[in-house]
């Protein structure tokens, strides 16, 4: 047989069964939207300027895929123009939160810069907050064919201890059998990001891992999203305002005379 190209010669791709679709559109409550927001507007009045500030979005735990509310830890460093977390006050905030509600994403506010995009900085917040979401809120998602040259099928009881040295997998089964096709565990989850500022404008991504439990596959990918506001029936009460007022004088951390690295923030 002749071939007119090598392109011809390509190995067909894995097969794949998908199980599980993650969100491809963030949902958040109006509740939700509202109380960032009045975040950005109490910084200002108790702390008499603009800082960033960030917090993380929770969700139901029956639901994960919804905002249904922020929560403000507190702000190791506020600035102007940065903000920074840790892992430790991930799991900090994380094992003050009831059972029931888990973290699915942060959230941050430019203030009142004019920088209407996610930084550098930003980007390295997300990676941490990630990793954390996603060890946590994952799901079977696929099951993925796991491509092997050279398997060697084999007969418990029925083989030579060399017989292992052939072929690149060697699979021992209870009966003869003369095909197998193996199949990883694909598991995957994601992690919301948003970043609003003082004007109300906002900007958001989803961001998604993946890994394979045999193969050795992942996968780290992110995409810009839409939103879609729901009514949940829940508003931002006075009573509410007083406690969010508290935690924003609590945890938000000006920083008036930051080292001079943290002022390069892009």
């Amino acid at each position: 047989m002749r071939f007119r190209s090598l392109s011809e010669l390509k190995r067909p791709e894995p097969k794949e069964v998908i199980l599980t679709n993650l969100p491809q559109e963030i949902s958040m409550t109006v509740y939700a939207k509202t109380k960032a927001f009045k975040i950005n507007d109490l910084v200002r009045e108790i702390h008499q300027k603009s800082y960033e500030w960030y917090g993380f979005t929770l969700a139901d735990r029956e639901r994960p895929e919804i905002i249904a509310d922020i929560g403000l830890p507190k702000n190791d460093q506020n600035l102007q123009d940065f903000t920074t977390l840790g892992p430790e006050r991930i799991v900090e905030y994380h094992e003050s939160l009831p059972e029931d509600i888990i973290i699915n994403g942060w959230i941050h506010s430019h203030g009142a810069l004019k920088y209407k995009h996610f930084s550098h900085t930003d980007e390295e917040n997300q990676a941490t907050v990630l990793d954390f979401v996603t060890a946590r809120l994952r799901w079977v998602i696929a099951k993925k064919e796991v491509p092997i040259q050279d398997l060697q099928l084999l007969v418990k009881g029925e083989f030579e201890e060399q017989e292992l040295a052939k072929g690149s997998v060697s699979l021992i089964t209870d009966g003869a059998i003369s095909e197998a096709t193996i199949m990883e565990t694909i598991y995957g989850g994601f992690c919301y990001s948003i970043v609003i500022d003082d004007e109300g404008w906002h900007e958001q991504e989803i961001h998604y891992k993946e890994r394979g439990v045999l193969s050795g596959y992942s996968m780290v990918n992110k995409k810009s999203s839409g939103i879609v506001f729901i009514d949940s029936g829940k508003s931002l009460t006075e009573a509410d305002t007083a406690l969010l007022s508290k935690k924003v004088e609590e945890n938000i951390q000006p920083n008036i005379n930051p080292p001079p690295e943290l002022i390069e923030r892009m």
